[in-house]
């Protein structure tokens, strides 16, 4: 074998042993985008105008009595249909004490986030109730313990920045006892901030208490909470959904981050423009923002305006089309006009495992979501099925995904050791030639250049005299050999005794699980 030859296998390995999946200089959690504006300045305001109109024209159904009251007092009003209805200057007045400058915290400092400006992060997000087997094509349902591994997966690979539930536990019948778990796992599994919802004000407040425990008291919580709950606390068109208005109110008392989730259908619970699905959906966000903030002025939310789309020839969902890219970045832009941090959903393929179609319909929409600036890309790795599936592997595939995503967008600046002129003038008159032992090309290397630590590059000929090595076995490989370490929480053994002290379902539950 040829040196060349042997030194490409010597790097093939070291990528496949781990070597290539740690922090890059050339990328960053953070990178700023906004380079992509699928919609004009007049058509942001036209968005914003209509948003404020249907707020204050058609109103919210099913709105709470202490919602109803706490919005009436300042200026809300009962419309003869029952909808609660925000005037313009009421919404205008209140977005002006929103929270804007906050982070999303891990449990460790070096994990914190800063999602202000067009500054962008990759995650996890879903409720899959499957798991794929790439190798069998076999599908299950999900348990506690793949999310756990889940958790542990986002942990170690470097370009996944947050995490946020998955799967659901469906091995946990008892409704409070799951997500006690489901919150208890992904606390275990990374130090990065994490995420996960409540069905009850009652099991966010237990789980609450747990967080407590692992920040180090409630003083230690509230200076840096690092679980932010997602509340779907709208089911489109304009209604209510009255329990989750209740965890916008425990959030509200507990200081818990929120992302404010509207999740329309283009088509089927949204207009089938993508205009009038982006202005229902702000809309419908505005008014959650409305609400917490008059129960906590500055109260760190997340404006979580996520029209789908439906294919409108099956009514389907299609999370992996190019209309939805185009939706998560004008609904992004729409975010940056009110000067909220934003969370939006891209990369939850329509492809049922990691192949050709997942490829391309992860690519354009998390890709556009990121060059528009999206704060808080969720669904970014491990999805499949539209959201109904999730694949353990291909949170390994994603990571380099996302890898090329945040260089993409990150560009290159323009100075005068980049435009490089005195290194091709060496080159050129003094040198031998080309840049391959260029100071500037050894310097580079790193900071301008993303490696990916398991997509191939060789020439087809040494392709295949490396026995045809394929991508899915390598993140098969690369998979087994993360979950293969000692599963231990990463808050400590100590806290994990006194949580299944104070909470002795979650530990018989979690115990039962395997996860352990």
């Amino acid at each position: 074998m040829s040196k060349a030859r042997s030194g490409r296998a010597a790097r093939r390995a070291e990528r496949q042993n781990g070597a290539g999946t740690g922090p890059s200089t050339a990328i960053w959690p953070g990178i700023e985008g906004g380079g992509y504006r699928p919609i004009s300045h007049a058509g942001i305001e036209a968005v914003h105008q209509t948003a404020l109109r249907i707020l204050a024209e058609i109103g919210v159904a099913s709105a709470t009595p202490r919602c109803i009251e706490t919005v009436t007092a300042a200026g809300g009003i009962v419309s003869q249909q029952g909808r609660l209805v925000f005037p313009s200057d009421l919404v205008l007045r209140v977005l002006e004490t929103a929270g804007r400058d906050f982070k999303l915290f891990g449990q460790r400092p070096e994990h914190d986030l800063d999602p202000s400006g067009t500054r962008i992060h990759l995650g996890t997000s879903g409720a899959a109730v499957h798991i794929i087997d790439s190798e069998t094509g076999d599908i299950r349902d999900s348990v506690l313990s793949d999310l756990y591994d889940m958790a542990r997966l986002a942990e170690a690979l470097p370009n996944i920045h947050m995490f946020q539930r998955t799967v659901v536990a469906r091995d946990i019948a008892d409704t409070h006892a799951m997500e006690m778990s489901t919150a208890y796992a992904c606390a275990a599994g990374t130090a990065k901030p994490i995420g996960t919802s409540f069905s009850s004000a009652g099991t966010m407040r237990a789980a609450v208490e747990m967080f407590h425990m692992i920040a180090g008291g409630e003083a230690a919580w509230r200076a840096r909470p690092f679980c932010c709950v997602s509340t779907c606390f709208v089911v489109p068109p304009l209604t209510f959904a009255e329990e989750a208005l209740s965890v916008i109110e425990c959030a509200a008392e507990t200081g818990t981050p929120l992302k404010l989730v509207s999740a329309g259908q283009a088509g089927a619970t949204s207009p089938a423009p993508l205009a009038g699905a982006v202005a229902q959906q702000t809309a419908e966000v505005l008014a959650g923002l409305v609400y917490v903030n008059l129960l906590n002025p500055g109260h760190p939310a997340l404006f979580g305006a996520l029209p789908f789309v439906s294919d409108l020839r099956t009514g389907a969902m299609s999370g992996g089309s190019a209309e939805q890219g185009i939706l998560m970045a004008a609904c992004a832009q729409m975010a940056q006009f009110y000067r909220i941090p934003c969370a939006v959903s891209a990369g939850m393929t329509d492809a049922k495992l990691p192949d050709f179609q997942a490829g391309y319909e992860k690519g354009i929409t998390e890709l556009l979501s990121a060059l528009a600036g999206a704060n808080l890309i969720y669904e970014a790795a491990g999805m499949y099925g539209s959201l109904l599936a999730a694949s353990k592997e291909s949170f390994v595939l994603d990571n380099d995904l996302i890898g090329s995503i945040l260089r993409a967008t990150r560009g290159f600046e323009i100075s005068d050791d980049a435009l490089a002129f005195e290194v091709i003038r060496d080159v050129c008159l003094n040198g031998p030639g080309h840049f391959l032992g260029s100071g500037q090309t050894l310097a580079r290397m790193q900071s301008d250049y993303y490696y990916p630590a398991l997509a191939n590059r060789d020439t087809p000929q040494a392709w295949v005299e490396a026995g045809t090595p394929r991508l899915l076995e390598a993140a098969r490989d690369r998979t087994r050999q993360i979950l293969s370490q000692e599963p231990v929480p990463v808050f400590g053994q100590r806290t994990a005794r006194q949580i299944a002290l104070r909470f002795p379902e979650v530990a018989r539950l979690w115990g039962s699980s395997g996860a352990t």
